[in-house]
């Protein structure tokens, strides 16, 4: 609006886009509100900090088990790891776990169903070689396992 000296005059509105400290009785103040919202915001980040505080010692260490779906269905020991196998309905998986962690070495990891092919991982690995899965619905599997030039291999095993 102008008044008749050509200088522009104020509306009620404030210079901040339409916010203005004080609105009209019983609404909130603007200041109020984004204050309001700013406390619920670092609330919630504490919260979630202290959730995963308390949550950390439980999963410092991740299982390696915990790739493969399934059931564990086999675990077959052997002088520089061990192998695991799991097992749902349809299908296998195996994976091939070091003893200890560490500098990189060669690991692998296959598993055939019967009448079909086998899935590999091999590689250079610190922890482990894995998870490899196939489609094992009534049928038998095997598996072998190499952790830094040590192998075990199973026979047909899983036969349902």
């Amino acid at each position: 609006m102008f008044d008749g000296t050509g200088a522009r005059k104020r509306s009620g509105r404030g210079g901040r886009g339409g916010q203005s400290g004080h609105r009209e009785e019983g609404g909130r103040s603007g200041q109020g509100g984004r204050g309001g919202r700013l406390v619920a915001r670092i609330l919630a980040v504490c919260l979630a900090a202290g959730a995963l505080t308390v949550a950390a010692p439980g999963t410092g260490q991740a299982d390696a088990a915990s790739v493969c779906t399934g059931r564990p269905a086999k675990t077959v020991a052997f002088a520089t790891g061990e192998l695991r196998l799991y097992r749902t309905r349809h299908y296998a998986c195996a994976i091939a776990v070091a003893k200890a962690p560490g500098a990189r070495r060669y690991m692998s990891v296959q598993l055939q169903p019967r009448g079909g092919r086998a899935a590999v991982d091999e590689g250079r690995f610190t922890r482990q070689a894995g998870p490899v899965t196939v489609h094992a619905l009534n049928r038998c599997v095997r598996a072998t396992g190499n952790v830094g030039g040590a192998t075990v291999s199973t026979g047909w095993i899983l036969c349902r």
